[in-house]
């Protein structure tokens, strides 16, 4: 079982910068495929990035590509989402993930993860 907690969402200003921790339980973390998503009010919830267990191969989604950098410290069981120049369209509740299989190449897809997060908002102000 995993247990993933976000913290470091808050309200800021288009063009700031927050970072987004994701603290998980669980002896096997380094192991996990490790993803962000995130949901805005009457959308889906979409994918934002991951990084892979082994080589740490990251993987972005177009919209952020160039502006978000995530990161993981096994040492520290945590994952990281650090967001600069953001606009008001990434306004949503951020969640991480976790997918237990560390081949899985299907990172984008939020079926294949097993653990949640409870999300942390962020809102950006024009």
């Amino acid at each position: 079982q995993v247990q993933l907690v976000e913290s470091g969402g808050g309200l800021v200003q288009a063009g700031d910068s927050l970072k987004l921790s994701c603290a998980a339980s669980g002896r096997t973390f380094s192991r996990y495929v490790m993803g962000w998503f995130r949901q805005a009010p009457g959308k889906e919830r979409d994918f934002v990035a991951a990084i892979s267990w082994s080589n740490g191969a990251t993987y972005y989604a177009d919209s952020v590509k160039g502006r978000f950098t995530i990161s993981r410290d096994n040492a520290k069981n945590t994952v990281y989402l650090q967001m600069n120049s953001l606009k008001p369209e990434d306004t949503a509740v951020y969640y991480c993930a976790a997918d237990s299989n560390p081949a899985d190449w299907r990172v984008g897809n939020k079926f294949v993860y097993d653990y949640w997060g409870q999300g942390t908002q962020v809102t950006v102000s024009s």
